[in-house]
C-alpha cells in the first residue's frame, strides 16, 4: 500500500510540475492516435455508411467480417504490419517502421472495423423509418439518404470516439511498429503512453508509470465527457 501511495504522490508531482518528458509522451499519444482516427475515418466511414444504407449480395458476410476483426489481437496485427512495413517488406520503401506515421497507420488499420461496424449499425437502426418518412414527404433517394445520415450522426460520432479511445489505449502495434524510441530532444521519438507505461513498470519506475497511467485515463474520460456534452447539444438542436 505504501508503494502505491508513494507512487501516486510522485506521479501527481510529475503532472502538476508539467514534467517535460511526461508532456512530450502525452502529446505524442494524442497526435498519433488523432491522426490514426482521421485516417480510419476517411476510408472507413464511407464504407460503414454505404453498408448501413444499401442492401447488396454478401452484405451479411461483409458485416460479419468487420465484426470479427473487432477482436483481432493487436500483437498479431502489429506483427503482420511489421512484416509489411519492414525494410525488406513489400511496403518497406515507405520508411514507416519506427516512425509516428507508421504507428498512426497501424492504429488506423486496427480501428477501421470499429468505425465501419458501429457506423453501419447506427445507420441501419434508423434507416427504414427515416427513409420512408423522407420519401413520403417528397424527398428523392439521395435526399432521403442524407436525412438518414443526419439522424444517425450521433451514433456515427460515438463510433469515432470509440475508435480514438481504442487507438490511444493500444499497446501491441505501438511497440512493434514504433519501437518505443525515446532520445531527449529528438524529433524521431516514437514513445507513446502505453509503451512508456509498459517500460517504466518493467523497470520499477512506478511514479512515471502511474503518472502516465493517470494521464491516459484522463484523456479517455475527457474525450467521453466531451462526446456526451456534444451529443446532448445535438439532441436539443
Amino acid at each position: 500500500m505504501e508503494l502505491i501511495v508513494s507512487g501516486v504522490q510522485q506521479a501527481l508531482k510529475l503532472i502538476i510540475t508539467a514534467n517535460p518528458d511526461v508532456v512530450d509522451i502525452a502529446m505524442r499519444s494524442i497526435r498519433v492516435s488523432g491522426f490514426a482516427t482521421v485516417l480510419a475515418t476517411i476510408w472507413g466511414l464511407p464504407i460503414g455508411v454505404a453498408v448501413g444504407l444499401y442492401n447488396f449480395p454478401g452484405k451479411t458476410t461483409v458485416k460479419g467480417l468487420f465484426n470479427a476483426l473487432l477482436g483481432i489481437p493487436t500483437v498479431v496485427l502489429g506483427l503482420i504490419l511489421y512484416l509489411i512495413l519492414a525494410p525488406t517488406g513489400p511496403l518497406g520503401f515507405l520508411g514507416l517502421i519506427y516512425t509516428e506515421a507508421g504507428i498512426s497507420l497501424g492504429q488506423a488499420v486496427l480501428i477501421t472495423p470499429i468505425i465501419i461496424s458501429f457506423s453501419a449499425s447506427s445507420v441501419e437502426f434508423i434507416e427504414r423509418e427515416i427513409r420512408e418518412l423522407a420519401l413520403t414527404l417528397g424527398a428523392g433517394d439521395i435526399e432521403a439518404s442524407f436525412a438518414v445520415i443526419r439522424e444517425a450522426s450521433s451514433g456515427i460520432f460515438l463510433a469515432l470516439i470509440a475508435a480514438f479511445n481504442r487507438a490511444v489505449a493500444e499497446l501491441g502495434i505501438a511497440i512493434i511498429i514504433g519501437g518505443n524510441v525515446f532520445v531527449k530532444g529528438s524529433a524521431l521519438n516514437t514513445r507513446v503512453l502505453t509503451t512508456a507505461i509498459q517500460m517504466y513498470t518493467s523497470r520499477g519506475e512506478l511514479d512515471m508509470a502511474i503518472a502516465l497511467g493517470i494521464i491516459l485515463i484522463s484523456i479517455v474520460f475527457a474525450v467521453n465527457l466531451f462526446s456526451n456534452l456534444l451529443q446532448r447539444k445535438l439532441v436539443r438542436m
